[in-house]
C-alpha cells in the first residue's frame, strides 16, 4: 500500500506540481520503477481500486501494458493464468472507458498471448477463449472487439521480447482461427452500436494477408457490410479501411495474388468505380473524398499488372485516376503519383515482358501498350505542370510552408520524369512548350506580375531535361531565343538559369551552340548580381556549361577568367561555397588546353587565391594564428577545388611545388585548428590525387610536416591524408622508407591515444581515420605494414574500441578486422598470412567473444550486417578454430537468455560460411540470436554481462 501511495504522490507531482525540477524527478522516479519487479502487482491493484484517478489508470495501464510485453520472463510459470485473469476483468472493468485504458489492457492481453502457446493458454487458444468470454458475457462486446482488434497488429510488434520461433508460431495459430475470428465479427454485425468497430477488426485480420479464397470473400457478410458502407450518406471510415485492405490483400503474394483472388476483385472493382462521381461533389467533406481517392489509388497500385496490358476495363481505372490527379487539392491528386511512376516501369522495363517468346514480340507488344497510355500521360503533364507555379504569397510563406510547396515541385518534377520515359523527353518538351508561349504571352510589355506561369513552365522543362535529346531542334532552339526576353525577376531568373544549366549538353551539341553561349553566358552573369538564390543557380550552371561545353569555351578563356575574377573577389552576389563552382568550371576548360597553355592558365586561376593566402600570412604569425578559420579556408578550398579538377598531373605537381611555401606556413601556424587543417589536407590530397609521381620531392616534405604535427596536435586529417597517399604510393619501393617510417609514427602515436574504450568514445574522428589508414596499408602496402612491429599493437587497439558508438569509427575498425581476416582469400605472400595468423590466433578466442558482444547488444542493431560479415569472415579464415572460439564464447551465455537450440542454430551458420556458404543465406539465424539477446533489457544486461566486450583477457568458462 505504500508503494501504491507513493506512485500516486509521483503521478500527482508529475502532473501538477509548479516546480520543473520536482516534475522531472518524479518523471525519472516513475520511468525507473516502471523496471521494478513490483510494478506488476502495485498498476494491477491500482487499475482495481475504484478509487484511482484517470492519471493513475492511464499510467498504470501503460506500466502492465510494458511489463507484459518486456518482461513477462519476469514471473514464474505459475503467474500467468492469475495474470489473464486479472487483465479480463479489467477489461471487463473498462469496456465503456476510458477509451486509452480500454486500448492499453487490450493491448496488454494481446502481448500476452505472443508469450503463451495455444497449448498453455488453454480452450483452444486465445481467438476460441475470446469467442468464449464474447458469448458468456455479451455486456463487454466493445472491449472484447478491440483486443479482437489489436491482436493481429501484435505480430508485427517487435517491442513484444517474444523469441523469433514463438512470433512466427503466434503468427501460424492466428492464421489457423481466421475463421472463427470472421464468425466472431460476423455475429457481432447485428449489434448496430458496434458495427464501425467490427469492420475495424475485420480490417486489421485481413492485415495478416494469409491466403483467404477470394471466392470465400466475395460473398462473405463482413465484405458486402463494408461495400456497402462505402455508398451510405455518412461514408464509413472503417468500411474504406476495409475495402483498401481487400484490395492490398487481393494483389498480395501470399494470398495467390490476382489471379487467385479475381472473383474477390470482381466484386471490388465495380463497388469502387461508382465513387467516381463523388470525387467532384461539392457537398462531399474533404475527408471522405480523401477516402475515396485514396482506394483509387490502391487499385492503381494494386493491380498495375494488370492495367498495365491496356484492356478496356482497365482504362477505365486510368481516366478515373486521372480524375484524382485532376483534383485541385494537392494532397488528394498527388495520390496518384506513386501509381504513375509503378505505370511507367511496368510499361518501359524489358522484364515486363519475360514471358514474350523473342525480341520482335516483346518490341510490338511495348509499343502497342506506349500507344495506348500516349493520351492519359499526355493529359497528365497538363493536369500536373500547374502546380508548380509560385502562390501570390509565397513571400510570406513560413519556413514550413515554403519546404511544402518545394516538396511539391519537386513530386510534380517525378511525375514530369514518369511521362517522359513513356512519352519521349521530346514529345513531353512540346506540350511544355506550348504552355511556355501562353505564359510567355502574359509577361511581356514588361508586365513583370505574370511571371509565374512562365517560371513554371520553364520549371517543368528543367526537370525533364535528361530525357530531351541532344539533336532536338523543333522546340530548344526557340526556347533558347526566348530566355535573353523573359523578365529579371529573380525567382524566374533563378529557374532560366538552372534551365540553361540542364541543357548544356543540347548547347553542346546544337549547330547553334557556339552562337547562343554568349546570350546565354549573359544570362548567367545577371543571375549572378541579382539575388542570392539567382546566383548560386547561375554559378552551377556556369559549372555545367563549361563542363559539357569546354570545347567550345577553350578559346573564350579570357572572358570566362573575367567572369572568375569578378566572382571571387566579391562582385556578384555568388556564396564563397557557389564560387567553387566557378573554379571547377575553369578548370575543366583548362583541362582541354595543351600541357603548356594548361600550367600558364593553372597559374593565372591560382593567382588571385594566393594573392589573398599571401596577404594574410605576410601579416605576421600572431595575426594567422588569430584569424578565423573561415579566412583561410575559403581560399584553401578553392585551391582544393583546382587541384581536384585540373586534370595535368605536371602542371598540379609544379603548383604545388610553387605553392608549398605557403602550405607550410599554414600548417606551422594553424596546426591546432581543425578546420583550417582539413581544409589544407583536401588540397594537399587532390594535389597528391591528381599529380601522383609526378610530385616528386613535395610528397617527402609533406609527409614529414603532417608525421611531426600529428605527434603534437593529433589532427584526424593528417591520418585522412596519409591514407591518400599511401593509395598513391605505397607500391612503389622508392617511397618504402619514409612510407614505413609514416606509419610507424603515426600508428604508435594513435593506440597511445586510445588506450580505453572511453578514449575512443572522445575521439571517435581519430579512431575512424586510424582505422581507414590501416585498412589502405593492408590492400597497397602489406609488405610494409604487417610484418611492421605495430601491426600487432594495432589489432589489440581495435579490439579495444569495436564496441564503440559513434557509427562511422566501429565501422572502420570492423572493416580493418575483416581486411585482415580476408588476407587469405588475395594472392598475397604467403608470409603475410602466417604473420597475420601469429598475431590473430592467440587473440581468436577474444575477437570471437567481442564481435558476440556486439551482435548481441554492445553496438546498435543497425550495425550488424557489419559485424556479421567480420565474424563470417573469421571464420572462413580460420573454420574449425573459429567455430571453437564462437562455440566457447556463446556457451558464457545463460541458458536463460539463449536456449540450446538457438545456439545450435546459429553455430550451424557459422559451420556453413566456413565452407563458402553465402552470408545473405545466414543472415536470418544471425539476426534471430540478435534479437533474443536484445528481447528486453534485463536479457541484453546479463548477455553483455558474461560476454564482457570490454575484457580482452577472459578466460571463457563453460557453464
Amino acid at each position: 500500500m505504500e508503494l501504491q501511495n507513493t506512485v500516486k504522490e509521483a503521478l500527482n507531482a508529475l502532473y501538477h506540481h509548479p516546480d520543473d525540477a520536482v516534475r522531472m524527478q518524479a518523471d525519472r522516479w516513475l520511468q525507473d520503477f516502471q523496471h521494478t519487479i513490483d510494478a506488476w502487482q502495485v498498476a494491477d491493484n491500482l487499475l482495481h481500486d475504484s478509487t484511482s484517478n484517470l492519471e493513475t489508470l492511464i499510467f498504470c495501464s501503460q506500466t502492465l501494458r510494458s511489463k507484459v510485453q518486456r518482461d513477462f520472463e519476469e514471473l514464474p510459470c505459475e503467474a500467468f493464468r492469475p495474470l489473464r485473469d486479472s487483465l479480463n476483468n479489467l477489461l471487463k472493468k473498462f469496456h465503456k472507458g476510458p477509451h486509452r485504458v480500454r486500448t492499453q489492457i487490450s493491448i496488454a492481453v494481446a502481448a500476452l498471448a505472443v508469450h503463451v502457446p495455444a497449448e498453455d493458454w488453454g480452450d483452444g487458444g486465445i481467438v476460441n477463449w475470446l469467442r468464449d468470454e464474447m458469448n458468456s458475457h455479451p455486456e463487454y462486446v466493445p472491449g472484447f472487439l478491440e483486443l479482437l482488434t489489436v491482436l493481429p497488429e501484435e505480430v508485427t510488434n517487435y517491442k513484444i521480447a517474444a523469441r523469433p520461433e514463438r512470433r512466427r508460431q503466434f503468427e501460424k495459430e492466428l492464421s489457423s482461427q481466421m475463421e472463427v475470428a470472421l464468425n466472431i465479427l460476423t455475429a457481432c454485425l447485428n449489434v448496430n452500436e458496434v458495427r464501425e468497430q467490427v469492420l475495424e477488426a475485420f480490417a486489421s485480420w485481413l492485415r495478416l494477408r494469409n491466403g483467404l479464397p477470394g471466392l470465400m470473400l466475395a460473398s462473405h457478410p463482413l465484405v458486402h457490410t463494408a461495400l456497402s458502407g462505402l455508398t451510405s450518406e455518412l461514408l464509413s471510415e472503417a468500411s474504406v479501411n476495409v475495402v483498401s485492405e481487400l484490395i492490398h490483400l487481393t494483389a498480395a503474394a501470399s494470398s495467390g495474388g490476382v489471379a487467385v483472388q479475381m472473383p474477390l476483385i470482381q466484386v471490388i472493382v465495380p463497388h469502387v468505380m461508382n465513387l467516381k462521381s463523388q470525387l467532384r461533389d461539392p457537398s462531399k467533406d474533404e475527408e471522405d473524398v480523401k477516402a475515396i481517392a485514396r482506394l483509387f489509388a490502391d487499385m492503381g497500385d494494386s493491380y498495375v499488372e494488370l492495367i498495365a496490358t491496356g484492356s478496356d476495363e482497365s482504362m477505365l481505372i486510368v481516366h478515373a485516376l486521372l480524375g484524382v490527379a485532376s483534383h485541385p487539392e494537392f494532397d488528394i491528386a498527388s495520390m496518384t503519383f506513386n501509381f504513375w511512376h509503378n505505370l511507367q516501369v511496368n510499361l518501359t522495363r524489358r522484364d515486363s515482358y519475360a514471358s514474350l517468346p523473342n525480341e520482335a514480340t516483346i518490341e510490338a507488344e511495348r509499343n502497342r501498350r506506349l500507344h495506348i497510355f500516349r493520351s492519359a500521360y499526355e493529359n497528365l503533364v497538363s493536369l500536373v505542370s500547374f502546380r508548380v507555379q509560385y502562390p501570390h504569397d509565397y513571400q510570406d510563406l513560413s519556413h514550413e510552408d515554403l519546404k511544402e510547396f518545394k516538396h511539391t515541385r519537386f513530386a510534380v518534377a517525378d511525375v514530369l520524369i514518369d511521362a517522359a520515359s513513356v512519352l519521349g523527353g521530346d514529345t513531353t518538351l512540346k506540350i511544355l512548350y506550348v504552355k511556355l508561349m501562353e505564359a510567355v504571352a502574359c509577361c511581356t510589355n514588361g508586365e513583370q506580375s505574370q511571371w509565374r506561369p512562365a517560371e513554371a513552365a520553364l520549371f517543368c522543362i528543367h526537370a525533364i531535361s535528361n530525357y530531351v535529346s541532344v539533336d532536338e531542334a523543333e522546340v530548344m532552339p526557340s526556347i533558347m531565343a526566348l530566355l535573353p526576353k523573359l523578365p529579371q525577376q529573380p525567382e524566374l531568373l533563378q529557374t532560366v538559369c538552372l534551365t540553361i544549366g540542364a541543357y548544356s549538353k543540347w548547347l553542346d551539341a546544337a549547330s547553334s551552340g557556339l552562337s547562343i553561349l554568349p546570350h546565354v553566358i549573359d544570362i548567367l552573369l545577371s543571375g549572378m548580381g541579382t539575388s542570392e538564390d539567382s546566383a548560386a543557380a547561375a554559378a552551377l550552371a556556369f559549372r555545367h556549361l563549361c563542363d559539357d561545353c569546354r570545347r567550345k569555351l577553350c578559346g573564350c578563356l579570357d572572358g570566362l577568367f573575367h567572369v572568375y575574377h569578378r566572382a571571387v573577389s566579391g562582385e556578384f552576389k555568388v556564396s564563397a561555397d557557389d564560387s567553387l563552382h566557378l573554379v571547377e568550371a575553369l578548370s575543366v576548360v583548362i583541362t582541354e588546353l595543351p600541357p603548356d597553355h594548361a600550367k600558364k592558365a593553372l597559374e593565372a586561376l591560382c593567382l588571385p587565391v594566393v594573392t589573398h593566402l599571401q596577404g594574410i600570412i605576410s601579416q605576421g604569425p600572431e595575426v594567422v594564428e588569430k584569424k578565423h578559420a573561415r579566412d583561410l579556408t575559403v581560399h584553401i578550398d578553392r585551391i582544393a577545388y583546382i587541384f581536384r579538377y585540373v586534370n595535368h598531373p605536371e602542371a598540379v605537381a609544379d603548383a604545388i611545388q610553387r605553392l608549398w611555401s605557403i602550405f607550410k606556413a599554414i600548417f606551422d601556424l594553424r596546426a591546432w585548428d581543425m578546420r583550417t587543417m582539413e581544409s589544407l589536407c583536401r588540397a594537399c590530397k587532390y594535389a597528391v590525387r591528381t599529380s601522383k609521381r609526378f610530385m616528386g620531392i613535395t610528397i617527402g616534405v609533406m609527409l614529414e610536416e603532417i608525421q611531426g604535427l600529428y605527434i603534437q596536435h593529433h589532427q584526424p586529417c593528417f591520418l585522412y591524408l596519409s591514407s591518400e597517399v599511401i593509395k598513391i604510393f605505397g607500391s612503389d619501393l622508392s617511397c618504402s622508407t619514409y612510407l614505413k617510417n609514416l606509419i610507424e609514427v603515426l600508428f604508435k602515436q594513435t593506440t597511445c591515444l586510445l588506450p580505453n574504450i572511453k578514449e575512443f568514445t572522445a575521439r571517435p574522428d581519430i579512431a575512424d581515420d586510424c582505422f581507414l589508414l590501416a585498412s589502405r596499408c593492408i590492400r597497397y602496402c602489406p609488405q610494409l605494414f604487417i610484418p611492421s612491429d605495430v601491426f600487432p599493437s594495432l589489432v589489440d587497439c581495435s579490439l579495444v574500441g569495436i564496441t564503440v558508438q559513434h557509427r562511422e569509427a566501429s565501422k572502420s575498425i570492423l572493416g580493418f578486422l575483416t581486411d585482415i581476416f580476408d588476407l587469405s582469400q588475395s594472392h598475397m605472400d604467403k608470409q603475410y598470412v602466417s604473420i597475420r595468423d601469429s598475431v590473430i590466433v592467440p587473440r581468436g578466442p577474444c575477437i570471437a567473444r567481442i564481435l558476440l558482444a556486439s551482435l548481441t547488444g554492445a553496438l546498435p542493431s543497425s550495425r550488424l550486417e557489419t559485424v556479421a560479415y567480420a565474424l563470417l569472415a573469421l571464420t572462413r579464415a580460420y573454420r574449425v578454430k573459429a567455430l571453437e572460439w564462437a562455440k566457447n564464447g556463446i556457451s558464457l551465455i545463460p541458458s536463460t537468455a539463449v536456449t540450446e537450440v538457438e545456439c545450435t542454430r546459429f553455430l550451424q551458420a557459422l559451420s556453413d560460411a566456413a565452407l563458402g556458404t553465402d552470408i545473405n543465406a545466414l543472415m536470418v539465424p544471425i539476426e534471430e540470436l540478435s534479437d533474443v539477446c536484445r528481447r528486453n533489457r534485463t536479457v541484453q544486461e546479463i548477455v553483455q554481462g558474461a560476454l564482457r566486450p570490454l575484457e580482452l583477457n577472459l578466460v571463457p568458462v563453460s557453464q
